[in-house]
This record gives structure tokens, C-alpha cells and sequence, in this order.
């Protein structure tokens, strides 16, 4: 089962086959120094390894446990850090907006648009993404059949924008839990290109009380058995220092262990693609 593909941004192609294409950032934007320093060292492993890598990193966290939780600098201010990463890197940015007003700024930076789960279904916000020069990422909700996300993916199409991506990450499995549905992932590729998100399918949706919990452990199967099933890409959330993240510290990994899933994802996508028809 191929995808179709496109250049999901300059110089990152996604789909039709080729190698797996590399979504990774922390949460949130914490600061301009930490989201420097985190795309430095996403930079060297990319240069190092070849890697088609998209950085990521959320201006605002919307859908927060709690009112108390950290959202982020908010939309001047994180598309100012964004574009300083872009500056000083080169590398292709995305975050995701939550409301349609922000497609259009936050297009000025991103490269690619990011639609959260919750928000899957949002009309307006979909066309708004798509009548943008930005592909659109477009996180299949907890609630949702796999099939169904191809009418989101349909209306970002409707306006002349065919570079959309759909994100695997999780359905709901009773309270507090997620699972992940392998079938699901060649059920999406019919229509999209699949991008498995690793780090929120691990995460326990009110586990903590007033937060998400998480089952980061079980990071390096669930990834594995997305790239057995074929996926074109990954996201990754990945910090300096996980444990005093401000948002999915129970999730996120570190430099060094994102290294060592990324060799092994590579190796596991490669012998699919030598035998997918």
C-alpha cells in the first residue's frame, strides 16, 4: 500500500514510497535558547544521518488538563522563536493553530500547518490551513474511525491544496488510556500519507489528576510496529531535559534515545519498503 507523495516541505518529500520523513520538537515553546539549542542537535543528527526532518515546536498549547498548565508564549512571540530556528538552521518549521484566524500568520513561518486531534473536524479551520502555501498535518481525533479522517483530509483538498498529511496518534480505549490500531495505518495511506506520532499514543489522558500521564517506555514498540506497517513518517517530541518539560514531560524523549529510535526506525522502514508492492 503506497501513499501518495509530495514535498511535504523544501527538500522533505513524503509519501509514494520513500523514506520516512521526521516530525521532531519539544511540546511547546519554552524559549527561544531551549528551542535553539533543541534544533541544533536535531540538525547535526539530521545532517549526520541524512534525515528528511520538519522541526516542531506548538506557539500554544490550547487543550490543556488544566487552566493552571503552561501554554506557551503565545502566537507573536513563539512565531518570532520559530523563525529564529529557521534562520538559524535551515530546517523546515511546524506548529499547529487552533483557531482559523491564525492559519494565515502562522503560514508566514510554517511550512507545514498542524491540525490537533481534538480539532479534526473543524470546517473552517481545515479550509482556512489549506488556502495557505503550507501543507497541512491533520491529527486524527481519539473519537475517530480511521476512514472516516479522509472527509478532514477532503475538505482541506476542496481548496486546491493537495499537500495534506494525516497523523496517527491514539484512540480513546475507556478512561485515562490509549491504543493504537496498526490497521488503521495502511486504512489511511489509501488517501494520505501516514505520519505515526509516537509520543502522544503513549500518552494516559487525565492520569495525573490535573495532567496527562504517560507510558514513555513503551516508546520503541509501538514506534517499531508503525514503521513494520509502512508509515511515511514520525513525530517525535523530543527536550533537552524530558522530566522539566512544561508540557508532556511523561512522553517526551530525550536527544540520545531519539537517536537510537530513529536508527532502528530506519532499518525496520527499510526492509518494508523492499518488499511493499
Amino acid at each position: 500500500m503506497t501513499a501518495p507523495g509530495f514535498d511535504l516541505a523544501p527538500e522533505v518529500p513524503v509519501g509514494a514510497g520513500r523514506r520516512p520523513v521526521y516530525v521532531a520538537g519539544p511540546c511547546v515553546i519554552e524559549s527561544t535558547e531551549m528551542l535553539l539549542e533543541t534544533a541544533q542537535q536535531l540538525l547535526e543528527i539530521s545532517s549526520a544521518m541524512q534525515l528528511p526532518l520538519v522541526f516542531k515546536a506548538s506557539f500554544d498549547k490550547a487543550n490543556r488538563s488544566s487552566l493552571a498548565s503552561f501554554r506557551g508564549p503565545g502566537l507573536d512571540d513563539g512565531l518570532a522563536a520559530l523563525g529564529d530556528v529557521k534562520k538559524a538552521t535551515g530546517l523546515p518549521i511546524l506548529t499547529d493553530v487552533h483557531e482559523a484566524w491564525q492559519a494565515e500568520r502562522a503560514a508566514e513561518v510554517a511550512d507545514v500547518l498542524q491540525v490537533p486531534a481534538f480539532l479534526c473536524r473543524q470546517t473552517d479551520l481545515l479550509l482556512a490551513c489549506g488556502r495557505t502555501s503550507a501543507a497541512v498535518n491533520i491529527k486524527k481525533g481519539q473519537f475517530l474511525a480511521p476512514e472516516d479522517l479522509r472527509h478532514a483530509v477532503d475538505k482541506v483538498r476542496s481548496t486546491g491544496n493537495e499537500r495534506v498529511t494525516v497523523t496517527e496518534r491514539g484512540s480513546s480505549f475507556g478512561y485515562h488510556n490509549l491504543v493504537v490500531d496498526m490497521r488503521g495505518l495502511p486504512v489511511m495511506r489509501r488517501f494520505a500519507p501516514v505520519i505515526f506520532d509516537v509520543t502522544h499514543s503513549l500518552q494516559l489522558p487525565g492520569g495525573l489528576g490535573d495532567a496527562t500521564d504517560g507510558a514513555r517506555e513503551f516508546h520503541p514498540y509501538l514506534a517499531r510496529a508503525a514503521a513494520a506497517a509502512g508509515v511515511d513518517g514520525f513525530f517525535v517530541e523530543v527536550h533537552p531535559d524530558p522530566p522539566r518539560a512544561r508540557s508532556d514531560a511523561t512522553t517526551q524523549l530525550t536527544i540520545s534515545e531519539f537517536r537510537i529510535l530513529v536508527d532502528q526506525l530506519e532499518r525496520v522502514s527499510r526492509s518494508v519498503r523492499e518488499v511493499d508492492p
